[in-house]
């Protein structure tokens, strides 16, 4: 991870199908770089039980990247292996980290039925059970017969497995318990979705861990960011990231702990010793209600009960996700308006590694169904301002930090630069109306524009380095030192 570096979520759920993802990813790399991204995530690479329909989390095989004959299908919904490897190299050649999605917590589209013993549980307290015991002929058993043993020969059955799911119902086999240092939403929120990983049983820690080491050798990826943390025992991952890390000693590595309270962050952290980032899921809840309350929110709040303010080491900040994104189940959309205010806020501060959203990057347009309904969804690029906060984040975010989160509708922060090149800057931003902000930069007598557009005027700092800067209703002026 670089200083003042910044990543990129290179997809969203609805990315075309069309197997040229990792073909078109590549040609990118090139803008890419020269925007300033530094690190990019990948989606899941491996075949998901959905084919080439599936975006990559209803795993189903992890050693086939679009190699074998499998659901259907050779390639991904993504690209062939070949393809994947290739885009790897292209984003690495421009000097961008790529960071691959791994998935571990669940199996899907198991290729054959067993007879198991087994018991359903109250989805909402699977502590519960609520029903007895009985014989269910159920699909646990993965034995991926077109990849015939290559790279691994293990085969996965029911006693790897500690629950399923099947027709709305979840079922815990019989022997088996689930994972404690989970999350406490519905009392254990170890099971999911699928056929559910068995972290207590040795075989399955092996062949995650084997197949750890056979991706990083094989791929040579720089990094990791893990789906699903919340589910899987987490001192699992102190394990298995440390085991990693003899393999590449400086693997990064972000968690998906997806809470909007701070303190189940905190103690997954805290439990893990630190060996992972976490994504910032209560910044970005902030950023939703501040964009859906409008003048109503207080935006001197909106860094309160955030990972990146109590513990910014530790926080990837983010805007939206495909899993926020409008007809996902985590829904929470951040309105187009507030969406330069957010992407200011997480990029133009010196906390934190920052992800910018390919779909906020570039815009996306897609047909959804949720509930039955189906939609026509719309997001708008702003790439624009998104490009000209990447350049200022990399010249501008240097020297001492003075911050104004002092007013319900108007907040700003500035920096005063490292004093040798003409580089401090003030950001300020207004959820209501046209405001001005007295800040202080330590330029002294020196003229600053808006780089936004959004104001046209300059603005003097006085004999102390203060200066009045404005800002318009809804919208973010950033001010840097004119030449």
């Amino acid at each position: 991870m670089n200083l003042r570096g910044t990543m990129m979520q290179s997809f969203h759920w609805y990315t075309s199908n069309d197997g040229q993802f990792w073909n078109n990813l590549a040609q990118r790399a090139i803008n890419l770089n020269k925007a300033g991204f530094t690190g990019i995530w990948l989606p899941p690479a491996y075949k998901g039980w959905s084919g080439t329909n599936d975006v990559g989390y209803g795993v189903y095989d992890l050693f086939d990247c679009g190699e074998f004959q499998q659901k259907g299908t050779v390639r991904t919904k993504y690209g062939t292996k070949d393809e994947y490897h290739n885009c790897i190299e292209a984003l690495q050649n421009e000097n961008i980290q790529v960071y691959a999605d791994v998935v571990l917590n669940h199996k899907m589209g198991a290729d054959d039925k067993e007879y198991v013993n087994c018991v359903t549980v109250n989805p909402f307290n699977r502590t519960e059970h609520t029903g007895s015991h009985h014989d269910r002929n159920a699909w646990t058993k993965y034995s991926f017969p077109d990849r015939n043993n290559k790279y691994s020969s293990m085969e996965w059955n029911w006693w790897h497995f500690d629950a399923f799911k099947e027709y709305g119902k979840i079922f815990k086999l019989k022997g088996k318990h689930f994972d404690t240092h989970v999350d406490k939403e519905n009392v254990n929120y170890d099971f999911l979705m699928g056929c559910d990983l068995d972290f207590d049983n040795e075989q399955v820690r092996g062949e995650v861990h084997y197949w750890g080491k056979w991706y990083l050798d094989t791929f040579g990826v720089d990094g990791f960011r893990i789906d699903a943390i919340k589910h899987i025992r987490s001192f699992f991952f102190k394990d298995w990231l440390d085991d990693m890390r003899n393999q590449s000693p400086d693997l990064f590595a972000v968690g998906e702990y997806w809470s909007y309270d701070l303190s189940r962050l905190q103690t997954y952290i805290d439990q893990t010793q630190g060996v992972m980032k976490l994504f910032d899921a209560p910044l970005h809840y902030n950023f939703h209600l501040a964009s859906k309350e409008g003048a109503r929110y207080d935006l001197g709040a909106i860094l309160n009960n955030s990972l990146v303010k109590e513990n910014p080491f530790c926080a990837v900040t983010i805007v939206e996700n495909h899993d926020t994104q409008p007809l996902q189940s985590l829904e929470s959309l951040v309105e187009a308006w507030f969406k330069p205010l957010a992407y200011a806020i997480i990029l133009l501060r010196d906390e934190g590694y920052p992800c910018v959203f390919e779909a906020d990057y570039y815009g996306a347009h897609y047909f959804g169904e949720k509930n039955n309904v189906k939609y026509e969804i719309w997001l708008a690029s702003h790439k624009y301002l998104i490009d000209i906060f990447l350049k200022v984040r990399r010249t501008h975010t240097y020297g001492d930090r003075y911050d104004y989160f002092d007013h319900h509708d108007i907040i700003g922060w500035t920096f005063t630069g490292d004093q040798f090149n003409n580089n401090s800057m003030a950001v300020i931003m207004s959820n209501n109306k046209y405001g001005t902000k007295w800040m202080k930069t330590g330029r002294k007598s020196k003229f600053y524009h808006d780089i936004t557009g959004h104001v046209n005027e300059k603005v003097k700092t006085n004999s102390d380095g203060w200066g009045n800067f404005p800002t318009l209703g809804g919208k973010v002026s950033v001010w840097i030192e004119v030449p």
